[in-house]
């Protein structure tokens, strides 16, 4: 039998989780590497680590009725200085205790991706921005 949850449970799920992002007393933040992701964020980090991303306080908005399910989208156009080259394939996001929360593929703008950079190839000393982020829940 398959799960499905009501539109206003995405909604509730959605906004839980990226309540998650805002755990413990600093804003959380984003580890950018290369490679393909891991199995989850209960995994091991792999690739290269690209750029850490400090996040917004709140990190997301509110959740809204992405018909169906539930969508956050991130809040400003965060951005930090990488640390190495290479090519951005994925992320991972923790919050403020290092405690992982949320893994995603990484494309540039208009990608489609659950994270968008303004470049997905990344020089050290280069300042990569996030320029649009969302986490949805779906409806069914």
């Amino acid at each position: 039998m398959a799960v499905r949850l009501a539109n206003n449970v995405a909604i509730a799920a959605c906004d839980a989780v990226v309540a998650l992002f805002d755990a413990g007393a600093g804003p959380g933040y984003y580890e950018i590497r290369t490679g393909a992701q891991p199995a989850g964020p209960d995994s091991a980090a792999t690739g290269t680590l690209l750029v850490t991303i400090t996040m917004s306080d709140p990190a997301y908005g509110s959740a809204t009725d992405a018909n169906p399910g539930g969508v956050s989208a991130i809040n400003g156009t965060p951005s930090g200085v990488a640390v190495a080259a290479g090519t951005a394939g994925w992320f991972r996001s923790y919050d403020s205790n290092d405690n992982p929360v949320y893994d995603g593929l990484c494309s540039g703008t208009g990608g489609g991706a659950s994270m968008e950079l303004d470049n997905t190839t990344i020089e050290i000393g280069q300042t990569a921005t996030i320029t649009s982020s969302t986490i949805t829940m779906p409806e069914a």
